[in-house]
């Protein structure tokens, strides 16, 4: 009535032993260091437009916590990845102030995103240091709302 199956699974050969694997947290360290060099790319990009530009939108970014910023978030991918620090390219001056506010939400973003991974691996320095991002790239208007809705929890 049927007849048995006579290659091997698909099962079988994923398991075979001259296939390298990675454990989940490889997988988690990996994806997490991927999450904090886009984070890190953004706030340079940030960083750049504090020390370049100078308009209503600039006004609210702080250089030096940026440039500091930016060095621990490196220093994260560097453990992360076996001591090999990021690439970092200076960003161009083409950048207009206008640009502020989307940079500001990518890197919100980019931080809960990193939040969520370091969260699901454990890692408190990394969620630390996410958590201070994302707090730090709350606009005004988000921010406020924002802090008061943790408050009154």
């Amino acid at each position: 009535m049927y007849e048995p199956i006579r290659t091997k699974s698909v099962h079988t050969m994923a398991a075979a032993p001259g296939i390298p694997h990675r454990s989940r947290e490889e997988e988690l360290d990996i994806r997490l260091a991927g999450q904090l060099t886009a984070l890190l790319t953004v706030t340079d990009e940030l960083h750049a437009l504090a020390t370049r530009a100078d308009g209503p939108e600039t006004r609210e970014l702080d250089g030096p916590a940026l440039a500091g910023a930016a060095d621990r978030l490196a220093e994260q991918v560097a453990r992360l990845s076996g001591g090999h620090y990021p690439l970092r390219a200076e960003p161009t001056d083409g950048g207009a102030p206008s640009r502020v506010p989307a940079l500001q939400q990518r890197a919100r973003t980019l931080a809960g995103n990193a939040l969520s991974v370091a969260t699901s691996r454990g890692d408190t320095a990394v969620m630390t240091l996410t958590a201070e991002r994302m707090a730090a790239h709350a606009g005004p208007a988000t921010g406020r709302a924002w802090g008061r809705d943790l408050a009154s929890t």
